[in-house]
């Protein structure tokens, strides 16, 4: 019989979450035929639990060359949000108005001038702020704010809205995605992998998809589909709470005081986080977690406290022991990494999309990423692929 054409492709890219589905919407646009498999709904996990916070200069402590790769991709962010637009049919609410954190002590305050001295060194762009200055910027923030820094090039983005328009931009170059396949088995020949069967009915028959290039994009539940090829990618899901609430005016920009943020909403909605818990893959929603969110919030913002609250939802990070995305060939031939992007994977999607494509097609990348390989890790067995 001959195989399903349906099931064959150039590259088959397995975990439909932004950062597969913005790497399979490149590849299909240089030409390939690209396959993408969801073990759930595509862009149902993190890539929707997420904040959507494009600020990685207001979490820089001092410039290092993942702080580089990470502005490298903010910088990509107006392009992308306005191509995934074009392509997804709506807006994806991409806002470059800037972010602000303040610091509610004295502790945090002398953070915040080293921050300041540190990047205004390196010719960052970043503007502090008096207790004063804050209140005027923003109205309803805590009368214990000591000072702030604002980053005008920390910006945001409605992750939500941007997922479903990447799915629809995806479609409309014409990558193939389907959801409900979790990947059952990979069928190996040497170095490579020949097939893989997926479906997530484990009495009902696996439907078996052949490609020349596989790209493991599973976020938290990639090192489960790494350990039957031998492979160790020791990944693990840290569960992220989060809040939303509507509120009368609109908040003008991101506010940060340490792990605590609000971030602006279309339809003046206010977002409120969060948490950081290793629980396993428990991605429930808790009572201890919301208050944590809570009181937080309020330290930062009174404001809080008067707002409507309308839901709260959890989702599942995939970290790695470094905090760095694993990206790159290891050692299977025909598998590149695409993965543990931990609370960076809206921010990294266009640079990632970037690279893990030109290493596809052109077998290099214009951005070093020998940090990120997955060999770093401890592997057994087969050599790295050179």
């Amino acid at each position: 019989m001959a195989e399903d054409s349906s099931r064959t492709a150039d590259v088959l890219v397995i975990g439909g979450g932004i950062i597969g589905c913005s790497v399979a919407l490149r590849l299909a646009q240089a030409g390939l035929s690209v396959i993408v498999l969801d073990r759930g709904e595509p862009g149902a996990e993190a890539s929707s639990a997420a904040a959507g916070m494009l600020a990685p200069q207001g979490e820089m402590v001092e410039p290092r060359p993942f702080s580089d790769f990470c502005m490298a991709s903010r910088s990509l962010y107006p392009r992308f949000a306005a191509e995934i637009e074009e392509l997804g049919g709506h807006h994806v609410g991409y806002r470059s108005d800037g972010s602000l954190v303040v610091a509610l002590d004295e502790e945090r305050q002398a953070e915040l001038a080293e921050v300041h001295r540190q990047q205004s060194a390196q010719g960052f762009s970043l503007q502090p702020l008096t207790a004063a200055e804050v209140h005027e910027r923003v109205a309803g923030l805590s009368p214990q704010i000591r000072s702030g820094l604002f980053f005008p090039g920390d910006h945001w983005v409605d992750n939500e809205r941007l997922m479903r328009a990447l799915l629809t931009a995806c479609r409309r170059v014409g990558v193939h995605i389907e959801a409900g396949q979790g990947v059952r088995k990979f069928n190996t020949k040497g170095h490579r992998i020949e097939n893989l069967e997926a479906g997530n009915d484990p009495a009902g028959r696996a439907a078996t998809y052949t490609a020349k290039t596989y790209v493991l994009a599973a976020g938290c539940w990639s090192g489960g589909l790494a350990a039957p090829l031998g492979l160790n990618l020791p990944l693990a899901p840290c569960r992220g709470e989060m809040m939303e609430f509507t509120t009368l005016r609109e908040l003008p920009f991101v506010v940060r005081a340490g792990i605590h943020y609000l971030v602006p909403r279309p339809e003046q909605r206010v977002l409120v986080g969060t948490t950081a818990e290793y629980v396993g893959y428990e991605k429930a929603v808790t009572g201890q977690g919301l208050r944590s969110i809570l009181e937080g919030a309020a330290r930062l913002a009174p404001l809080v406290n008067g707002l409507r609250f309308q839901r709260a939802w959890a989702g599942l990070r995939p970290d790695t022991p470094d905090h760095l995305p694993i990206l790159g060939y290891g050692e299977i031939e025909n598998l590149v990494f695409s993965t543990g992007h931990f609370r960076n994977g809206i921010l990294l999607a266009p640079l990632t999309a970037e690279i893990i494509s030109e290493l596809i097609l052109k077998g290099s990348t214009s951005r070093p990423i020998e940090a990120y390989r997955p060999t770093r890790f401890a592997t057994r067995g087969i050599e790295p692929r050179k």
